[in-house]
């Protein structure tokens, strides 16, 4: 009996030593992790666009050129995780939008050494078409998208007076995600969904968008995603136009804060402003690196 209890004993001591160290390693992992940061372009519009359709009040002799885009942040910690996923090549907005120099964005990674599989984790900044619309692209990743934004997309915005910019068929992509336990829902503004990587609201270009700030060693970066559309907006404190968000004020007032969490402006980076692309180290035509 003696035996027996001192044996408990033991083993009772060594799987404890075994949690705590497993503990303080994930710790070490969290306060470590870095990422790098690609921004990825995947398509653009074929035509030159008032600016005024993305920036409320622009000038009508300034023109913009937009890009389609997503982010990648290839951790050192193991997480290879994509910042909204781009949208499939038949969709009807395609030829809506006259869309040019698409390519199926998952296959992009291959110029930076990953495959779709390898993608552990997504956050969506919002569920429009351009957005979400390549979820189902990567088998192996956990969704993170806000709760509110997520509630609206599949119940309001499909009655009369919602908002558009949707597609029904990712509504039932982001369903089933949900329904396979692989969607995770953000309730709300400042949180850290995974490690040195919080997620902030108040823009309201959708119901609830949300940004993204990686908190890197070198530098905070903010992938503004629709948040910021443009640098015009950015650098002059615009809001995007009516019909793109909920709240033209709170979209300024969100420009305002991002600009409190970044050394230098140059790290907010908005949706859809091929001039990104002219600021950052280039890895090839599509694909810059941003640190």
């Amino acid at each position: 009996m003696i035996s027996s209890s001192l044996e408990l004993k033991k083993m009772i001591q060594i799987l404890f030593t075994i949690l705590v160290s497993f503990i303080n390693i994930n710790t070490v992992l969290s306060k470590n992790a870095n990422y790098e940061i690609y921004a990825i372009k995947f398509a653009e519009v074929g035509s030159t666009q008032p600016l005024s359709g993305m920036v409320l009040n622009a000038p009508a002799s300034e023109q913009l050129k937009p890009i389609f885009m997503y982010w990648l942040l290839k951790g050192n910690n193991g997480k290879n995780i994509i910042v909204d996923t781009g949208f499939l090549g038949d969709i009807e907005q395609v030829k809506t939008f006259g869309i040019i120099n698409y390519v199926r964005p998952d296959l992009m990674l291959q110029e930076l050494g990953l495959k779709a599989s390898d993608i552990t984790d997504i956050i969506v900044t919002h569920p429009h078409w351009g957005h979400v619309g390549g979820v189902s692209l990567y088998p192996n990743a956990n969704v993170w998208i806000q709760k509110k934004d997520y509630y609206y997309f599949v119940t309001d915005a499909w009655q009369k007076n919602g908002r558009g910019g949707f597609n029904k068929e990712d509504v039932l992509k982001l369903m089933k995600l949900n329904i396979e336990g692989k969607l995770f829902f953000i309730d709300g503004d400042d949180k850290v969904i995974l490690p040195n990587i919080k997620v902030f609201t108040g823009s309201r270009h959708t119901f609830e968008s949300q940004y993204v700030m990686v908190e890197n060693d070198k530098n905070n970066i903010i992938i503004a995603s629709d948040n910021v559309f443009t640098y015009y907006n950015l650098n002059n404190l615009m809001s995007a136009p009516n019909h793109a968000t909920f709240d033209i004020i709170a979209y300024v007032k969100e420009m305002e804060r991002m600009k409190t969490f970044v050394k230098d402006i140059l790290f907010i980076i908005p949706g859809h402003d091929d001039l990104f692309f002219s600021k950052f180290p280039k890895i090839s035509n599509h694909i810059v690196r941003i640190d």
